[in-house]
């Protein structure tokens, strides 16, 4: 696969940074985010799991085109798309070339730890971000911030250097289940599931 663009490490993705990074193919994009830090409003850590989907996917909600629902998934590389699932909790996801992007699907919990036990009644740090549903809770995500970019207040990406990843079929789908879209910081204990 192709090398992620090089930034010094550690730096916080901007403007330019946001679309060198995320104008890529968003199984690339997964993979490369492997390790990076997410901010929100003072709460966060290391990126442990995402999954990308394509426009082409028939698990992507691009599939059939543009909608109001999807349309910021059509939005600037390095934007931010927010959406309910199964009219339960909210998911995050990270835009890259147009109807493409990769769900964070997990973090390391390391800034505000108390502020997102807080949100989500949990001690054990280990349970607090380890699926989408828990991560937005406890990151306090919603639709408001759907369509922001990520170099836009309350977030802040930071790159890091490239981490050991494992590779799986993705979560929770029926379509296009079968296909490796599925990264996650190895070894790691704050996975959604681990990884075969």
């Amino acid at each position: 696969m192709p090398e992620s663009p090089y930034f010094p490490h550690p730096t916080r993705l901007t403007d330019d940074h946001l679309k060198i990074f995320f104008e890529r193919d968003a199984v690339l994009v997964a993979r490369d985010l492997i390790g990076f830090d997410l901010n929100v409003a003072g709460c966060g850590g290391p990126i442990v799991e995402t999954e990308a989907y394509r426009p082409d996917d028939p698990a992507s909600h691009t599939f059939r085109g543009p909608t109001q629902r999807n349309r910021a998934m059509f939005g600037p590389p390095g934007s931010v798309y927010v959406y309910r699932s199964y009219g339960i909790h909210w998911c995050l996801n990270f835009v890259c070339l147009p109807g493409s992007a990769v769900l964070i699907r997990a973090l390391e919990p390391r800034l505000g730890l108390a502020t997102m036990q807080a949100r989500r009644n949990s001690i054990d740090p280990r349970q607090l971000c380890s699926g989408p549903g828990k991560l937005c809770a406890a990151l306090d995500i919603a639709i408001g911030l759907d369509g922001l970019l990520l170099d836009t207040p309350p977030f802040a990406l930071t790159s890091a250097e490239p981490a050991t990843t494992a590779t799986g079929p993705r979560i929770g789908i029926t379509k296009n289940a079968e296909m490796p879209w599925r990264f996650g910081l190895a070894g790691s204990p704050y996975l959604s599931r681990r990884f075969p």
